[in-house]
């Protein structure tokens, strides 16, 4: 009677851990610019979807990286005092 196996013994699949880290890496090193847009509460769609869509370039992840770390548009109020008119 032969006996098989699934998987070979002594097999580490070393290759597959490799992969594994090099895709969790380029995963964490690809989304900073959508996250540093949350963090500084800027509107954060426009730099998600070009990062989604292109920031695979290098190009579009710099524009994206860009857009997030653009100046914030502030409205200042200015109050006047109309109880004062001396």
């Amino acid at each position: 009677m032969n006996t098989y196996s699934i998987e070979p013994v002594g097999k580490s699949w070393t290759v597959t851990k490799i992969v594994a880290l090099i895709v969790a890496i380029a995963s964490g090193l690809y989304t900073p610019p959508w996250a540093i847009t949350a963090f500084r509460d800027v509107k954060h769609w426009g730099v998600f979807w070009v990062n989604l869509l292109a920031g695979w370039t290098i190009i579009g992840w710099i524009i994206a990286l860009v857009m997030a770390l653009r100046s914030q548009d502030y409205v200042v109020l200015v109050a006047k005092d109309r109880l004062n008119t001396t």
